[in-house]
């Protein structure tokens, strides 16, 4: 049994709209103003992972928004995630011990940084409050996505290869939300969501792969979640 391939990617033309509209969407997730997300942080503390060849500056205007509505959202700090790396997870869980002062944080991850930070909950839940992943292609196989052949040319790493490859479908021990999207070009649907027990709750959302972390009524959902 291939274990690699059981969820086909995203169709053609999902693909290539996500492609066309991938400049524009960047510029507006780095630079476009921040979002009413209608609820209140209270101070709470977040750590916002970014997706495969994204930074924080990707993730800027969710984290704005986030900081806007009274959370504490930090980015990850580590310039372009650029591939699974079992060191990344101690080297997170330290920045995060950092602002976060003793409270548990809600970890948000888009893409394969929805990977991540479920393996930071596995490795230490008693400093994690939830998890929220977006887009992110924890199940279904390593190929249910149109990232993976970029991913092994610029990671110089085989997806089959991944140190995440074993425990990534295994639910963390923490609250697990799973977004996803059918519109979703990079990463399917079915892979996002997860099959029963890969996570706790299953929202879908009505937007493209970039559109987590730049649609401003995808955002909300998000925030009202935390």
């Amino acid at each position: 049994m291939n274990k690699y391939v059981d969820i086909a990617p995203p169709s053609l033309p999902l693909y290539l709209n996500e492609v066309i509209k991938a400049p524009h969407t960047r510029l507006s997730a780095s630079f476009a103003p921040s979002v009413d997300l209608g609820v209140n942080g209270g101070g709470r503390p977040i750590l916002v992972i970014p997706g495969f060849m994204a930074s924080d500056s990707t993730t800027s205007r969710l984290r704005r928004s986030l900081n806007k509505a009274g959370f504490n959202a930090k980015g990850w700090g580590q310039g372009r995630n650029s591939r699974a790396d079992i060191e990344i997870i101690d080297i997170l869980l330290r920045h995060i011990d950092g602002f976060a002062k003793g409270e548990k944080t809600t970890l948000i991850g888009w893409s394969l940084g929805g990977l991540i930070a479920r393996e930071m909950a596995k490795s230490a839940p008693e400093k994690i409050a939830k998890v929220i992943t977006m887009g992110s292609p924890f199940s279904g196989g390593l190929k249910a996505n149109n990232a993976w052949r970029a991913y092994q040319i610029i990671a110089r790493q085989n997806v089959e290869d991944s140190p995440f490859v074993s425990t990534m479908g295994e639910k963390p021990p923490v609250e697990t939300i799973a977004f996803w999207s059918a519109n979703d070009g990079i990463v399917a649907g079915e892979s996002a969501c997860g099959k029963a027990g890969q996570s706790d709750v299953q929202i879908e959302c009505d937007c493209r792969h970039m559109g987590f972390i730049n649609d401003p009524k995808t955002m909300r959902l998000v925030a009202q979640h935390i």
